[in-house]
């Protein structure tokens, strides 16, 4: 899943990325408003992360301005704001939640999971498709009830997969998900993750339309 997130101080920018990535999120990072405009016009992103006092465009007009646009992307600010006045200024405005500094990460993480439900329309934490169960709060996948060790590239796939059954997903847009700015990426990544899926999950839960993409296969 692939997060903007919009921080201008370094050392939480740095935290938060780093910490999103080992739980499995590919992470841009832009520093000030206008970037964060830039970057919002020229990706798809699954989620934005948006800090209120930015230079050169605050928080609240980037959030105006996407809203302007009639974009549903969901937006969690993370500011050190806590007055009820900007509370109330910043859900008005169209974000999703609001989390205050300092925070911790693991709650962070849990709000994300929370606003990507809501937006989704899921009240279940677990997504379930067929005999494939995942968790993407403690990252455990299961089979039939089983579970099965996943790496957390593996596990990314797979979540990105289970959110649209039926609907192939590409090579570019797969690795979109995988993947952030900067980011290394062998020309046969995704292949190489699907494979592994597969053989933990088996063939015929992962479909391929050559030339197009993979999907899992809608229940019949």
């Amino acid at each position: 899943m692939r997060v903007l997130l919009v921080e201008d101080d370094p050392m939480i920018g740095k935290s938060v990325q780093q910490g999103l990535k080992h739980d499995g999120y590919a992470v841009d990072w832009v520093r000030d408003g206008e970037t964060a405009e830039a970057a919002l016009a020229s990706a798809a992103y699954e989620l934005l992360l948006l800090d209120l006092g930015l230079p050169r465009k605050s928080g609240l007009d980037v959030l105006a301005r996407l809203r302007r646009r009639a974009s549903s992307l969901p937006v969690l600010i993370v500011t050190a704001r806590d007055a009820v006045a900007d509370r109330v200024k910043g859900l008005d405005a169209g974000a999703d939640d609001y989390l205050v500094k300092p925070f911790d990460l693991d709650e962070l993480a849990a709000r994300m999971r929370s606003v990507l439900r809501r937006r989704a329309g899921h009240a279940d934490p677990v997504i379930r498709h067929g005999g494939i169960a995942v968790n993407p709060a403690t990252h455990e996948a299961r089979l039939d009830e089983a579970a099965v060790a996943l790496s957390t590239r593996e596990f990314a796939l797979l979540h990105a997969l289970l959110a649209s059954p039926g609907v192939p997903l590409s090579r570019a847009k797969l690795e979109e998900c995988l993947y952030g700015w900067g980011e290394e990426i062998d020309s046969n990544a995704v292949e190489v993750h699907i494979h592994a899926l597969r053989r933990k999950l088996g063939a015929e839960r992962i479909g391929n339309i050559r030339g197009v993409g993979w999907f899992v296969p809608p229940l019949s």
